[in-house]
């Protein structure tokens, strides 16, 4: 068994590994190093905190570096970035404010997350562009929405970032409009979801531009205009939310292999090509339960999960990672959207399949009970075998049902199995064929025929 486990990287799966390897081996010397000073926050957070409906940044901490240090007994060390990783020797190179050290290891952890992709954007580094990716930015986009009588927003992506913040700076008065490349806004979710999403961001006074390239944003010192092929629009501040990249590089330098996805590869415990090399969180792969490939999705509880079961590895009692299904869930306004597994019947086709779809609206309560409301299930599964592949939800409430869809994708359920599921009836909460169960029975009949 190691006697100095060591992790890169101070949020989710880096402190969820720490926190169990020392757990399940208090004798175990575990260190973490984390270039910046935040550690454990909740980044999904931080729109909401922008909006005002989070008091403080210091809320979305779930554990400070001082509980670290002094209750779970983890050398933590803040503002210490690691530079180099050795795998042949076993050591990494540490600098910390300008002096650098070599740290041993017996196990290591690389969970050096992701970063907010910055496209080459002339102006990008104006003054009131933003990206949000971490804390610090959080608090400068709220201290410079506050601190300002602020118009125009420009948002740039149609994504999880571009909605939820969409909603944070309409909170504030401001006039939002929000610019796509793609068709549709959320495409991950699938074009069902992103139309009733889209039309509902309309109500909302948000402006869409779909199929609208930025190519830059205009300003002297300070943004005021995103510049689109043909005309600049006024903006007094910009949000770029296009996506983050994993950070791979201090990885790749030290000969850690990487995946198809460009993340790092790993096996089913995390390990990645060198035995007591671990990596996990935004910057590793997983492998997709649907289609047994590994992927990337980047989300909060595939962090956890996987560091958790890391630190459990490296105390003795190894323990897989667990598969992904890419299982998401977003507040757009009044509205809740989400999806688990494949929604897109093209890349079900791509992936070996043949999908066979379908979509249904269905009230969350019993219909005579009040404040229901429809929810609108999409189910994809696979013609020759029914095996259930994925599906997508949106509406006003129930967007948690997806859950029930994201366990059957793990627990292999054709789509007969999912509907006969024994799911909880009671006026309040669902009518008596839950509207999962509607689409399954619809999407079975189809299948039949």
């Amino acid at each position: 068994m190691a006697d100095t486990f060591v992790v890169i990287g101070g949020d989710a799966a880096g402190m969820s590994a720490a926190s169990k390897a020392k757990r399940e081996n208090p004798d175990l010397k575990v260190i973490v190093l984390e270039k910046g000073e935040w550690v454990s926050y909740a980044a999904c957070g931080m729109p909401y905190y922008v909006k005002g409906e989070v008091g403080s940044l210091n809320d979305l901490v779930t554990i400070t570096a001082e509980e670290f240090r002094d209750e779970r007994d983890v050398d933590l060390r803040t503002g210490h970035e690691v530079v180099d990783i050795d795998p042949e020797v076993e050591t990494i190179t540490v600098d910390s404010g300008g002096e650098t050290y070599e740290q041993p290891y017996d196990d290591l952890l690389v969970a050096t997350g992701a970063s907010a992709i910055e496209p080459p954007f002339d102006g990008v580094g104006l003054e009131g562009v933003f990206t949000i990716h971490d804390m610090d930015e959080a608090d400068a986009i709220e201290e410079y929405v506050t601190d300002r009588d602020l118009e125009t927003a420009a948002i740039v992506g149609g994504g999880y970032v571009g909605i939820e913040m969409a909603e944070a700076l309409s909170a504030h008065g401001i006039t939002v409009h929000l610019y796509e490349m793609l068709p549709h806004v959320l495409q991950p979710f699938g074009e069902t979801v992103a139309e009733v999403v889209e039309a509902h961001l309309r109500e909302q006074d948000v402006e869409l531009h779909l199929e609208t390239a930025v190519s830059g944003f205009e300003g002297a010192e300070r943004v005021d205009g995103v510049r689109l092929d043909d005309e600049v629009v006024p903006a007094d501040i910009a949000i770029v939310g296009v996506g983050v990249a994993p950070n791979v590089e201090l990885a790749e330098t030290a000969g850690i292999d990487l995946g198809p996805t460009g993340a790092v590869a790993t096996d089913e415990y995390g390990r990645t090509n060198y035995e007591n090399v671990y990596a996990a969180g935004d910057c590793a792969e997983a492998r997709n339960v649907v289609t047994g490939e590994p992927d990337h999705v980047p989300l909060a509880l595939t962090a956890n999960r996987a560091g958790r079961a890391i630190g459990e590895t490296v105390t003795g009692s190894p323990t897989p990672i667990g598969d992904i299904a890419g299982t998401a869930i977003v507040k757009a306004f009044e509205l809740g959207a989400a999806r688990t597994g494949i929604v897109d019947e093209e890349q079900a086709r791509e992936a070996g399949f043949d999908p066979v779809s379908v979509t249904i609206s269905a009230q969350t309560r019993a219909h005579y009970y009040p404040d229901g409301a429809e929810l609108t299930v999409t189910l994809l599964a696979d013609r020759e075998t029914g095996a259930l592949l994925g599906g997508s939800v949106v509406g006003r409430e129930g967007a948690k049902r997806i859950d029930t869809v994201a366990t059957a994708l793990h627990a292999s359920m054709n789509v007969t199995e999912l509907q006969n599921a024994d799911l909880a009836y009671a006026p309040p909460f669902s009518p008596v064929w839950d509207p999962i169960l509607t689409a399954a029975k619809v999407l079975g009949g189809k299948l039949e025929r």
